[in-house]
């Protein structure tokens, strides 16, 4: 695995990569962007109201006070893998409302991967994040998200029960954890480098 480095740590000329955290509503998008920012994350939590009453789901949620209604903004920076050098990654969480949909284009602009964080007691709006992100050909993995209330499932029965190919990887994380984040993120640098062209790690600066 890849290992986090602190912000003081990092060289002074850094490779930067853009990512989105996204999910459903409620899968902890805000929640893992603030447990691995090295710096202030940026946070645009609103107050939940009645106004959203009978749009919202919270089965499984229903403690939920505040929902994000642009996007959560964090960075990190990661010991590049193999050969690569040391890449700051930019993290955009997308809102998990379908109201808010329209701002996904914007925040997947020029990404170069995806984490799909899922809640096995909601695996249902899953389904409608993945087929953006395949249908914008960029490279994902799946973070199932282990709340202390939700089932638990093998990782393959996940991958089944989404109808993922072998070439999306699964794993299991808790949000909350730095440590559990970072092996996240370091999974994804590895799966999203795998897919940029040898122009693109040129441009990163990675070595021979």
């Amino acid at each position: 695995m890849s290992g986090y480095v602190p912000s003081e740590a990092a060289p002074s000329r850094l490779r930067k990569l853009k990512i989105v955290v996204s999910g459903g509503f409620g899968t902890g998008k805000t929640t893992m962007v603030g447990a691995i920012s090295e710096v202030r994350p940026l946070f645009t939590e609103a107050p939940m109201t009645q106004a959203s009453e009978g749009i919202d789901r919270l089965d499984g949620v229903e403690c939920k006070t505040t929902t994000t209604v642009a996007m959560d903004f964090g960075r990190v920076t990661l010991a590049g893998p193999g050969a690569e050098p040391d890449i700051v990654l930019m993290l955009f969480g997308t809102p998990g409302q379908d109201r808010f949909n329209s701002i996904w284009d914007d925040l997947s602009y020029r990404a170069a991967g995806a984490v799909v964080l899922v809640d096995t007691r909601r695996l249902e709006d899953a389904f409608a994040v993945v087929d953006y992100f395949e249908g914008k050909h960029l490279p994902f993995l799946v973070a199932v998200n282990l709340f202390d209330t939700a089932p638990r499932y093998l990782l393959d029965e996940v991958r089944q029960a989404l109808r993922l190919g072998a070439h999306v990887p699964v794993l299991a994380c808790d949000a909350r954890k730095r440590e559990s984040v970072r092996d996240v993120l370091s999974d994804l640098l590895v799966h999203a480098l795998s897919h940029l062209p040898a122009s693109a790690h040129a441009a990163l600066g990675a070595r021979p």
